[in-house]
């Protein structure tokens, strides 16, 4: 659901970038203060595996391909307030470094993904979870719940956020793609669930246990290295509903990148070059993740 460069423009741009920052300094300060926080080095692993996961497309029906948005497994993984950072990061890093989402854009994709997605989904699942018995089964409820409805409630901010720039009116970019993005939002209920049974618990936040660190950063690599060259080559949500509408537009970038579509330059193998280019970026989501998160684990023992 990364919005393109060429597809926002105006007011709208600066208008969702100050909101964003906004919402990011709020989740700074709740995060800072937060009783329970995670060590830095989850943060940094659960950052690249959501980095990684983001990589790997996965077909629907119509032509169509969705990926994990993983805002939900980052609040659930790390706690909302981390959750919402680390999606932040991973978008950012996305739109510098791999030419995914456009800089001018990047407030509307943080807002949709991470605000959006992290934030109000993970904060939806707390508050199911607080609501129900607290069994397995209403764990994966919550959970699987909570991730759909932060794919659907996304894909509306960005109908949204479209139609204010004029783009596509309100009553036609909003059925498409809440149609499509209702069907990707259950993949992404289940690759929640499947993740957190991996990793932690459906039925509570934060889980210390000898898996908090090393498996998500093993899974990361795992995907970006072996998996990634199979991610589906069709078009996302986004892409296809803007191509059925014929107002999706290539624009130059801002500037060039080595890494842009996720290619190492000068490599012939696409497989290979995939391949190298999402370790790159787990390795470097890793540790920016990691740099970032110490400032905000230590105020814990301060």
């Amino acid at each position: 659901m990364h919005i393109p460069q060429d597809l926002l423009a105006g007011s709208i741009c600066p208008v969702t970038a100050a909101l964003s920052g906004l919402c990011l300094a709020g989740a700074a300060f709740a995060a800072h203060r937060s009783r329970e926080k995670p060590e830095a080095l989850r943060f940094a692993a659960v950052s690249a595996l959501i980095f990684a996961a983001q990589m790997m497309n996965f077909p629907i029906s119509g032509g169509t391909s969705g990926h994990l948005l993983g805002g939900v497994l980052a609040s659930a993984l790390l706690g909302v307030p981390f959750g919402v950072l680390a999606l932040a990061l991973v978008v950012t890093i996305r739109a510098v470094v791999f030419a995914d989402g456009g800089l001018t854009v990047l407030g509307a994709n943080v807002l949709n993904m991470a605000i959006i997605g992290a934030g109000l989904g993970g904060l939806l699942r707390w508050w199911l979870l607080e609501k129900l018995p607290a069994t397995r089964f209403n764990g994966w409820l919550c959970t699987a719940i909570a991730s759909w409805l932060s794919i659907v409630l996304a894909a509306l901010a960005c109908s949204i956020e479209l139609a204010l720039n004029g783009v596509l009116p309100f009553g036609t970019v909003a059925p498409a793609m809440l149609g499509v993005h209702a069907v990707i939002g259950v993949g992404e209920a289940a690759i929640t669930c499947l993740a957190l049974a991996l990793f932690a618990s459906p039925t509570r936040e934060i889980i210390p246990t000898s898996r908090s660190f090393t498996a998500p950063a093993l899974t990361a690599l795992l995907i970006a290295l072996c998996l990634s060259p199979f991610a589906s080559p069709l078009p996302d949500g986004l892409e296809a509903v803007m191509q059925q509408f014929q107002v999706l537009h290539e624009a130059a970038p801002l500037f060039v990148t080595p890494l842009a579509d996720y290619q190492v330059a000068g490599i012939a193998s696409e497989a290979l070059s995939t391949s190298l280019a999402g370790v790159i970026g787990v390795l470097l989501t890793f540790l920016i993740a990691g740099s970032l998160a110490l400032p905000l684990t230590r105020a814990r023992s301060a």
